[in-house]
């Protein structure tokens, strides 16, 4: 009987049953989307500069963990230098660029286009080539397929006209490069670079390979790849990690605040309601529960209209911007819906209360 009548008391006010699962529904995708796109972000970065092949990356010191902060580029002929010791077989200087045209922004990998195939293996070309002239551009397939780029196409990035000589397999650092020298010219950095990406004759030699690196250039900033590799992750981030713990207390405090005021209405509106069913003997554990029922049913409720909504998001997202990485996690949906829960009955728990403690007299005369 308690269920049908919590069914019924939704059923009777829909609108306001709407915009109670509806908020909930934001809390949980604000929760989600945060979560993976934050995450897909550097988990994509990070993989992509992995798949340059490199086993050792080394900056400048006190460079940022995220590629392009650095003000400091390094002399080149560092690289002469790292490729004399043991078990070092390839070494790829880079200057990065930012660019923030077309709507987004990302890092410009200026390479030399040999030493950058040695340590990576190579280009695999869907169209066209590598560099012929100064102002060639290469780019990889999603960044032609979301901006329907072409070979032979003219590209306006840092306030310089670009020819597109290449579409490549995507992966390999950056969806974009130009020729090192072309970026040095650019910013005025003639011989220098951002970091070198350290190719090893066998990747376990890479703690060696990092000691020798060290005592070569102390100071520097020289990780294994697989050392940078674990600290991609928004724990490891406290700025990232602050900014989501503030979103997502956001969007609990949201959901807390309507369903508070939509719990409290109700019982406002259904006093009288509430005095008829203690003068027929409801107990106050009765219509406590009674109270929680409907409003677990609408977190119930908001929580599968906000992991529906979540996929449509990322859907839209991914067809608006295909170079955007979305990751959501199981993990993350348990925790989205563990919190709209808790902060539903914790917002339905005064009002509860409240209604509760009614007398059935002062209910039943209320207007």
């Amino acid at each position: 009987m308690i269920n049908r009548m919590v069914l019924q008391n939704l059923l009777h006010r829909p609108v306001r049953t709407a915009v109670s699962v509806l908020a909930i529904a934001i809390e949980v995708g604000m929760v989600m989307l945060v979560v993976g796109l934050s995450t897909g972000m550097l988990h994509e970065s990070a993989k992509r500069v992995e798949g340059v092949g490199a086993d050792i990356l080394v900056q400048p010191p006190g460079a940022s963990m995220f590629f392009g902060l650095t003000q400091s580029p390094m002399p080149i002929k560092i690289a002469d230098r790292l490729v004399e010791i043991p078990r070092v077989a390839a070494v790829a200087p880079v200057l990065f660029q930012f660019n923030s045209s077309g709507g987004g922004i990302g890092l410009i990998y200026g390479i030399d286009l040999e030493s950058f195939s040695r340590v990576s293996g190579g280009f695999v070309y869907h169209e066209g080539g590598g560099f012929e002239q100064p102002y060639d551009i290469m780019v990889d397939d999603w960044y032609a397929k979301a901006n329907h780029v072409k070979v032979g196409q003219t590209l306006h990035f840092l306030n310089h006209d670009f020819r597109v000589s290449g579409i490549v397999e995507h992966g390999k650092g950056a969806r974009l490069f130009i020729p090192l020298e072309t970026a040095q010219d650019l910013t005025v950095a003639q011989g220098r670079a951002s970091i070198f990406f350290v190719k090893l004759t066998n990747p376990g030699f890479a703690d060696d390979a990092k000691a020798a690196i060290g005592k070569l250039l102390p100071g520097y900033q020289i990780l294994p790849m697989r050392e940078y590799m674990s600290m991609m992750s928004s724990n490891n981030l406290p700025a990232l990690q602050v900014f989501i713990s503030i979103l997502i207390s956001v969007a609990v405090t949201i959901g807390f605040l309507v369903i508070f005021l939509s719990m409290y209405t109700t019982i406002t509106e259904r006093t009288r309601e509430i005095g008829i069913l203690k003068s027929l003997g409801a107990s106050k554990a009765y219509i406590l529960e009674a109270i929680l029922r409907e409003a677990s049913l609408l977190a119930a409720m908001g929580i599968v209209a906000g992991f529906l909504g979540t996929l449509a998001v990322k859907k839209l997202i991914i067809a608006s911007f295909p170079t955007q990485a979305v990751d959501l996690t199981v993990e993350w949906a348990l925790y989205a819906a563990v919190l709209a829960m808790a902060g539903t009955l914790i917002g339905a728990f005064y009002p509860a209360i409240r209604a509760a403690r009614l007398d059935p007299v002062d209910a039943l005369g209320y207007e």
